[in-house]
């Protein structure tokens, strides 16, 4: 009932830029604190950026300068310009969120499916 679905990806060479888009649907009170994660295989899941619902932003020093977080709380997105792409940015990148439900009184943490980031050299 409640899930978040990535768009944007995709396969670009070095120094381009890609942008990606996280949309948040169901039955969904109030949305908190907003990011991006990545993932290569072997490798340990790493945070690229966070965004708060007040719009301040986190970002991993490897992507800071680089990539720029923002959200729509009406939309219930988030969105991450990726720009001077490298090589080393290749991963499976990830929504998450933290999101109350109308149901219950509690946040919960929820991620995407993910979505591919090549970028060629």
């Amino acid at each position: 009932q409640v899930q978040l679905v990535e768009s944007g990806g995709g396969l670009v060479q070095a120094g381009g830029s890609l942008r990606l888009s996280c949309a948040a649907s169901g039955n969904i009170f109030s949305i908190n604190t907003m990011g991006w994660y990545r993932q290569t295989p072997g490798k340990q899941r790493e945070l690229v950026a966070t965004i708060t619902r007040g719009g301040t932003t986190n970002y991993a020093d490897s992507v800071k300068g680089r990539f720029t977080i923002s959200r729509d709380n009406a939309r219930k997105s988030v969105y991450l310009q990726m720009n001077s792409l490298k090589p080393e940015d290749t991963a499976v990148y990830y929504c998450n969120a933290d999101m109350r439900l109308r149901t219950w009184s509690s946040t919960a943490n929820y991620w995407g499916q993910g979505t591919q980031v090549t970028v060629s050299s």
